[in-house]
């Protein structure tokens, strides 16, 4: 493809996209199939990326290179110029080599890195600040008083202690003295051993307040000088917060972004009608919002969009090098609602009613509970978009009787639910799920043959805010979540698996199938972790609990049907 290093545009030769028809629609960014014609951009900027030795980026691809991994989302938009000629623009999210800059890509909708930016003027005077707050908390001074504090609070409350025993034991031998002298001793006389004993009560007593005291005085005065240092640590790490958030909110006002009718909206107020309320970290620094912005500033009709992942995989999150993902949700969704208003779009998928002609095949029914097979496709409860689900259809079926839910599928997983009829059955039989007595058998098709038969992966799991309903593996803040799996059968490229959960986190076995620390084998037809097909992969195939009416242990089968 020939690259325009004026319009950063790649043109696409005419014979090579002769017979590939012009999209109708622009993109749904946030589930789709590539376009061919971003296929094939892609498959250009990935030949360019494989082949530069200009860009001082460590993707993790090169097992000799050291220094920090960073992976990268880079984006194709295929646009239309006012010619006609179709081609294609470029771009990565974030930041590329530690710059903006890069000629064969687009321009961010703000550089923050351009020389004597505010930015970097403002990001000079912060690190300052950490400067002092660094230099303050490795002074020897600082670094002694906080081990005095610690070693003296220690050795008075030792003191103190062992001098109370010391009083419990004084007071022991008075009651001793007072009983055994009152039955050898005259009124007269026992009165004036009494009036002894209380003096040295009281003595005690006094000698404790002096004790008391005198470690007080001792660590007010290594607490007040502490307090020196600790006070002008909280008054910079004050001054760098308030900086922090000016620079923010400075920040905020210089992104602004068009959409195809000139009409200009900026990060703030994109965010204000948000839960977020405000913009989260790295909003706008996106492929897709970089590409239409650089579109609509200079006569671009946008075509189709695609991202892909280029490099190692994060830790946290599931990423395979070349393979495409949809925009994120928490940063891109809001900004993306602006920039494509008024565009013709390609339907959105998650919008779609489920087939009416798939049955939902009841499995065992009584007065307390039905057990049913869900067929892939279909919602366990009503959404906010779609209906239709198991919840609505029960209804149907079980007419004056409201159907109570007590687990769900994903709305791409099949297999066996059970639904309570009475609020009896419903608190009895979730309190199983809840200490994790009921018994629960998945098959899945995983997409890769595994080398071992069996197993268990223990990785934690926590919801990833930016880009929901997708989920992180973090072993700081995640949630306990172990698998244990065992392979049936082994195919040419593909594996046959059941998984025993001995958790219940969301999307757990997605996670578990696909992350590099796991199985590092996506659920065929995973579209969230994997790649999409025509149904995800992955069936509810036993389960086991106990009727809360009868006691008695209840068991289910269901064939995948794949």
């Amino acid at each position: 493809m020939k690259f325009n290093s004026q319009s950063r545009i790649s043109y696409f030769p005419d014979k090579t996209i002769a017979a590939i028809a012009l999209p109708e629609r622009f993109t749904f960014p946030f589930y789709y199939e590539p376009h061919p014609l971003t296929k094939l951009a892609a498959l250009d900027l990935q030949h360019y990326l494989e082949t530069q030795t200009h860009l001082e980026h460590n993707f993790g691809l090169n097992a000799d290179a050291e220094g920090m991994v960073i992976g990268k989302m880079f984006g194709v938009l295929v646009v239309q110029d006012a010619d006609g000629k179709v081609g294609y623009l470029s771009a990565f999210s974030g930041k590329l080599a530690n710059s903006n800059d890069h000629p064969r890509f687009v321009p961010p909708v703000f550089d923050m890195l351009v020389e004597n930016s505010f930015f970097l003027k403002e990001i000079e005077i912060i690190n300052a600040i950490n400067d002092r707050i660094t230099g303050i908390e490795e002074n020897k001074n600082y670094q002694q008083l906080k081990l005095d504090v610690e070693k003296l609070s220690a050795q008075s409350v030792q003191e103190i202690a062992a001098f109370r025993e010391q009083l419990k034991h004084n007071k022991e031998q008075r009651k001793q003295i007072r009983e055994t002298q009152k039955k050898s001793l005259s009124q007269p006389e026992y009165e004036v051993v009494a009036l002894d004993l209380i003096k040295y009560s009281l003595h005690d007593k006094h000698q404790l307040t002096l004790l008391t005291n005198k470690w007080k005085q001792v660590l007010d005065e290594v607490q007040t000088a502490l307090a020196q240092f600790e006070n002008a640590i909280d008054t910079l790490k004050n001054e760098r917060k308030e900086k922090s958030a000016t620079l923010q909110q400075q920040l905020f006002a210089q992104y602004v972004f068009l959409n195809k009718d000139g009409k200009n909206k900026s990060l703030q107020d994109i965010f204000s009608l948000t839960a977020f309320g405000k913009p989260p970290g790295g909003a706008g620094e996106c492929a897709t919002p970089k590409l239409l912005q650089y579109a609509f500033a200079n006569g671009y009709k946008p075509l189709a969009m695609a991202e892909f992942w280029w490099g190692a995989a994060p830790k946290s999150e599931i990423r395979k090098h070349k393979q495409f993902y949809p925009a994120c949700t928490g940063k891109c969704k809001p900004i993306l609602a602006h920039m494509l208003e008024g565009m013709p779009v390609d339907e959105n998928p998650f919008l779609r009613i489920p087939d009416e002609k798939r049955e939902l095949e009841i499995i065992y029914e009584d007065d307390s509970l039905v057990v049913v097979n869900k067929p892939a496709g279909l919602l366990s409860v009503p959404g906010v978009e779609i209906k239709e689900s198991v919840y609505t259809r029960l209804k149907d079926v079980f007419g004056g009787i409201e159907p109570l839910i007590v687990h769900r599928l994903d709305m791409d997983t099949s297999g066996l639910l059970v639904v309570a009829k009475t609020p009896h059955a419903h608190k009895h039989i979730q309190r199983q799920f809840m200490q994790g007595t009921v018994r629960k058998r998945y098959r899945a098709l995983l997409s890769r043959v595994l080398e071992q038969s069996e197993g268990e992966i223990d990785l934690p799991l926590t919801a990833d805010v930016f880009n929901r309903p997708r989920q992180l593996v973090c072993f700081k803040t995640g949630k306990k979540s172990i698998t244990r799996w065992k392979a049936v059968k082994t195919y040419n490229a593909m594996t046959k698996v059941d998984f025993w959960p001995l958790t219940g986190r969301t999307h757990q076995l997605r996670m578990h199938s696909a992350h590099d620390l796991g199985l590092n084998a996506p659920i065929v037809g995973d579209d969230l972790y994997g790649m999409a097909s025509e149904r995800m992969y992955l069936h509810a195939a036993h389960l086991e609990f106990i009727h809360p009416n009868t006691k008695e242990k209840m068991s289910f089968e269901a064939e995948e049907g794949f």
